[in-house]
C-alpha cells in the first residue's frame, strides 16, 4: 500500500510502498477515506512523543471502511462505515472499567504506538471498544475532522469544563482545536473570548460566534482584557495550542472558582510553566488537563452534528492528496494552518 513514512525525526518524510497490515485476533483493518494533518502528527514528527518507533507512518484522525475483521471482532462487519477516537481502551484495565478509555493504561494510539492513517490501509486495534460507528448522513472528511481536535475539544468543554448557559469560555489559540471549542461552547448557550496572534484566525473566531476577539499580547495584559471584557474573568479558559505562555494567561484570566483546561501540548522545551500557587490557592481555581474523549461518548455529539447544532464541516479549511500531506504535516510548526486540512486522495 501508499503511505507517508518517516525513517528519521525531523526528516522531511516520503511516500513508500509498504506492506498492508492484516487484523490480528481483536481488530480490524480499515480501508482509509479521509485522515485530518494535525499538530500531534507533527509533534510526533518532531521527535517528542516517546511512543513513536521509527520508522513511521503517521495520522490518527481517521475515517473509512473497514475491510478486514480479526477473529475476536463481534460487533463489525466488513463495508462498515466507521471513525475512532485517537485513543483506543483495551476494555479491561481499571480505567476503561470505569469508563475512561481515554487514559486507557495500555492504551492504543494509531499514528503513535502503531503505524497510522496517512496511507491506504490502517489496523485498528481493540476494534469492539473503540470503533465508532458513522451515519451515512456525515461524510468521510467531517468525520476525519472530528477524529482528534473536535472531539477532545467537545470533551473538553462539556466534559471537563462542565460548561454551562451563559458562562464565559476564553479560548486561546484559535487553529482547529481553538476553533472546534468556541463552536462547542456556543452550541451550549456560553459565551466566547477568543484569543490569538493572528487576526486572521480571529475572524474566522468571529464567524463562529466568538463574542470577543483579543489579540494576544502579554500573558498579564491579554488576562487583564479578557478580565474586563467578561466583568470579572472567564469561568473556563482552554489552552488550545500548547504554549507557556497560553498556559499562563489561560490561569490568570480566569474569575475565581473558574476552570483551566490544558488541551494543546507543549514542545519538549516548554513544559514546565511557572504560575503563582498563592493565586491559585486563594482563588480557588481548578486545573484540568482533557485528553481525547471515549467512543462512548460520540453519541451525543454526532447527535448535535445530525441536529444542525454543530457543524464541523465549517472548520475544514482546505483538502489534500496523500503526496500534499508532507508540506502541510511539516509547516504545522509555525501555527500558520487555519482550520482543519484532510486527506482525502490516495
Amino acid at each position: 500500500m501508499k503511505a507517508v513514512l518517516y525513517e528519521s525525526f525531523r526528516e522531511t518524510p516520503k511516500i513508500a510502498e509498504v506492506a498492508s497490515p492484516n487484523a490480528s485476533q481483536n481488530s480490524v483493518v480499515v480501508e482509509v477515506r479521509a485522515c485530518g494533518i494535525c499538530r500531534s502528527d507533527w509533534h510526533g514528527w518532531m521527535g517528542n512523543d516517546p511512543d513513536i518507533s521509527l520508522p513511521h507512518v503517521p495520522g490518527h484522525e481517521l475515517a473509512g471502511i473497514v475491510k478486514e475483521v480479526g477473529p475476536g471482532v463481534r460487533k463489525w462487519n466488513i463495508g462498515d462505515r466507521v471513525t475512532v477516537p485517537f485513543v483506543g481502551g483495551c476494555g479491561k484495565c481499571p480505567q476503561c472499567v470505569s469508563g475512561n478509555q481515554q487514559v486507557c493504561d495500555f492504551q492504543f494510539q494509531p499514528g503513535f504506538t502503531n503505524w497510522g492513517a496517512f496511507a491506504e490501509y490502517v489496523e485498528i486495534g481493540y476494534a469492539d471498544e473503540n470503533l465508532v460507528a458513522l451515519p451515512e448522513e456525515i461524510d468521510f472528511v467531517t468525520a476525519a475532522s472530528l477524529g482528534c481536535r473536535f472531539m477532545t475539544s467537545f470533551r473538553a468543554v462539556v466534559d471537563q469544563g462542565r460548561v454551562r448557559e451563559n458562562e464565559w469560555v476564553a479560548v486561546h489559540g484559535c487553529g482547529g482545536v481553538g476553533l472546534s471549542a468556541i463552536m462547542i461552547a456556543k452550541a451550549f448557550g456560553a459565551r466566547v473570548a477568543a484569543v490569538d496572534l493572528s487576526r486572521e484566525k480571529l475572524e474566522l473566531a468571529a464567524d463562529l460566534g466568538a463574542d470577543v476577539l483579543l489579540e494576544a499580547s502579554d500573558p498579564a495584559g491579554t488576562a487583564d482584557a479578557i478580565r474586563a471584557a467578561t466583568s470579572g474573568g472567564a469561568d473556563i479558559s482552554i489552552d488550545a495550542i500548547g504554549h507557556p505562555t497560553a498556559v499562563l494567561q489561560s490561569l490568570l484570566c480566569l474569575r475565581k472558582r473558574g476552570r483551566h483546561i490544558q488541551v494543546g501540548l507543549l514542545e519538549a522545551d516548554h513544559r514546565e510553566v511557572s504560575f503563582p500557587m498563592n493565586v491559585l490557592v486563594a482563588n480557588e481555581i481548578e486545573i484540568r488537563g482533557s485528553h481525547g474523549m471515549q467512543a462512548h461518548r460520540y453519541p451525543e455529539m454526532m447527535g448535535m452534528i445530525m441536529e444542525g447544532r454543530l457543524e464541523p464541516r465549517k472548520l475544514v479549511s482546505g483538502t489534500a492528496s496523500l503526496e500534499e500531506s508532507v508540506e502541510v504535516l511539516c509547516s504545522m510548526g509555525g501555527f500558520h494552518t487555519k482550520g482543519v486540512v484532510v486527506i482525502n486522495s490516495f
